[in-house]
């Protein structure tokens, strides 16, 4: 029994055909750094990082009382309500105040 694909054309191709092949694939690849949406979020300083993680909280919660709200009357005593409720009821005020230290001598 052969091993391998068949080859697309009449016969297989040369070793010297097939590395032409797989060069110009590689070519033609879209580069790794291309894909890359931006800097990656390992750069981001520890502070920057806190103030994101604070501004997501802050529009979670803002998208949670909107959901809230948008509740009919008939699912406002259900788990999924008290849930939203309990949500909408934190107080994030504290964590948005904190100001985390620069670090490395540079308070």
């Amino acid at each position: 029994m052969p091993r391998g694909r068949k080859p697309q054309g009449e016969s297989a191709l040369s070793s010297a055909e097939r590395q032409a092949r797989y060069r110009a694939r590689q070519h033609a690849a879209i580069p790794p750094a291309a894909l890359n949406g931006g800097p990656p979020a390992k750069r981001r300083s520890r502070a920057r990082r806190w103030r994101d993680a604070i501004d997501a909280l802050l529009a979670m919660q803002a998208e949670y009382a909107a959901w809230s709200d948008a509740l009919p009357d008939s699912l406002r005593d259900t788990a999924t309500a008290l849930a939203l409720q309990e949500i909408i009821d934190l107080d994030l005020s504290d964590l948005a105040a904190i100001q985390p230290p620069r670090g490395y001598g540079r308070d």
